[in-house]
C-alpha cells in the first residue's frame, strides 16, 4: 500500500517520503516540516496513535490523516484525541484520500496545545485526564466532553443546542434538559470543591466558562 500511495501522490505532484517503521516515521516527521502526513495505525513498533501523540507532544503540527482498517467510532475518537486532523478507514478510494490531503494542506498547520488550559483548569484530550490546579478531577465521559468543549471556547457563550450538537447525537432534541443536568454535575466537580464559580449561566443564552485572561 505504501508503494501504491507513493506512486499515486507523486503523480499528483507531491514529493513523498515513506517510513516503514514507527521509529522512522517519528524521526522523519520530527526532523522535517511536512505539509501533511498520512499515518497508518498498524505500524511495526508502536502504533500510529502513539506516533501522532508523540508528534503533538513534540509540538509538530503538520496535518495528520490517519489510515486504518478499523472503522469503529471508538477508534476514530482515539485517533482524533491523539491529535489527528482527519481519519480514513480502509478500504478507501485514492481519489478521496487525495481530496482529503488537499483540504488538509489548504488548512495548513495550526499550532495546537497538547493540553488545554484556562486559568488553573487543565485537560489532556489524549490521556483523558483533567485537573484543577494540582488536583486531578475524575470525570465521566460526557462531563469530560463538555469541559473540553468549554476549554476550547473560553469566554464564549455556548447555547444548549451547541452543546448538544457537539457532545450528544441526533437522538436528543433541543428542548431536553440533559445539558443543564450535566453542567450541574460538572460544576460539582470543577467549581464547588474549590470555592469557584467559573462555569457561568448566561440567562436566556446558555453557559460560559469564565476566562480569567479575557477582557
Amino acid at each position: 500500500m505504501a508503494v501504491l500511495l507513493r506512486r499515486g501522490l507523486t503523480e499528483e505532484g507531491y514529493a513523498v517520503d515513506v517510513a516503514t517503521h514507527s521509529e522512522d516515521a517519528l524521526w522523519r516527521a520530527t526532523e522535517h516540516d511536512y505539509d501533511a502526513i498520512v499515518l497508518d495505525v498498524m505500524l511495526p513498533g508502536f502504533d500510529g496513535f502513539e506516533v501522532c501523540r508523540r508528534l503533538r507532544a513534540a509540538e509538530r503540527w503538520a496535518p495528520v490523516l490517519m489510515l486504518t482498517a478499523r472503522d469503529a467510532v471508538a477508534d476514530r475518537v482515539r485517533g482524533l484525541d491523539a491529535g489527528a486532523d482527519d481519519y480514513l478507514a480502509k478500504p478507501f478510494s485514492f481519489t478521496e484520500l487525495a481530496a482529503r490531503i488537499r483540504a488538509l494542506i489548504r488548512r495548513g498547520a495550526h499550532e495546537r496545545p497538547a493540553v488545554l488550559q484556562v486559568g488553573d483548569l487543565r485537560l489532556d484530550p489524549a490521556s483523558r485526564r483533567a485537573w484543577r490546579g494540582e488536583t486531578e478531577i475524575e470525570l465521566a465521559a460526557k462531563e469530560f466532553a463538555i469541559l473540553e468543549l468549554f476549554l476550547r471556547h473560553p469566554g464564549v457563550v455556548l447555547s444548549r443546542t451547541q452543546i448538544l450538537d457537539n457532545v450528544w447525537d441526533f437522538a436528543y432534541d433541543s428542548v431536553s434538559n440533559v445539558v443543564d443536568q450535566y453542567v450541574g454535575l460538572l460544576r460539582r466537580k470543577i467549581d464547588r470543591p474549590f470555592a469557584r464559580a467559573d462555569l457561568e449561566t448566561v440567562r436566556g443564552a446558555g453557559y460560559r466558562l469564565r476566562d480569567p485572561c479575557g477582557s
